[in-house]
């Protein structure tokens, strides 16, 4: 296949990046991401660099996926609610993992192409996908054992908190431009405690709560 080796090389960069957990990376390794990139764009798929998607919005470097993935250390079975759906790549990456997905998109011919692609990958039953403001979370839905933000917050989503289980946790970049850190926040009880993991550049989060 064309990309075989492409997807070899992706891999081991991941590993020399510190991505280090097996699941992670053999769902990389599995999820095909050139089909979620614009067409033309196929070639560069597996290259660590973000793409645009349309609509001012992009879909993330690989190993930036895998670093969020890797800090939420899912487990099969577990609920995780994304906001920003986008392609749909990380929804995929986290059905894969065996995760319950709940996911979010405001822009509706986004949301409608990531549920086909999902759909066409025979995750129908791993995901539920709703089109609104993503900055609220899904209440209905709640709790959920990790929130995924995909989109850069302008402050730390803390009417988010509730949303998650006891033990839960959420991660998300905070800031602006290429000002922006991303954050994991881990709840124990009423406690939250606060991780930052470093910069990196996402488009701004929408609605409510974004920018």
């Amino acid at each position: 296949m064309i990309y075989d080796k492409k997807i070899k090389e992706l891999i081991a960069y991941l590993r020399r990046e510190g991505i280090s957990d097996q699941r992670v990376l053999q769902a990389i390794q599995k999820v095909p991401r050139h089909l979620f990139v614009a067409r033309g764009m196929e070639l560069q798929a597996y290259e660590d660099r973000a793409l645009p998607i349309g609509f001012g919005q992009t879909i993330s470097h690989p190993s930036t996926v895998a670093r969020m993935t890797q800090a939420l250390e899912l487990k099969p079975g577990e609920k995780v609610l994304e906001i920003g759906t986008g392609s749909g790549y990380q929804a995929a990456i986290l059905c894969e993992l065996g995760c319950q997905v709940y996911t979010i998109e405001t822009i509706r011919t986004l949301a409608l192409q990531a549920e086909q692609r999902l759909k066409d990958m025979n995750y129908t039953y791993r995901f539920a996908l709703k089109i609104g403001d993503g900055s609220k979370g899904w209440p209905e839905r709640a709790p959920f054992d990790a929130i995924i933000i995909t989109a850069a917050s302008p402050a730390s989503p803390e009417h988010l908190f509730d949303q998650l289980n006891e033990d839960g946790k959420l991660i998300v970049p905070i800031g602006k431009g290429e000002d922006q850190t991303l954050t994991l926040f881990k709840k124990r009880g009423r406690q939250i405690e606060k991780i930052e993991l470093g910069k990196l550049s996402f488009v701004p989060l929408k609605g409510a709560h974004g920018w």
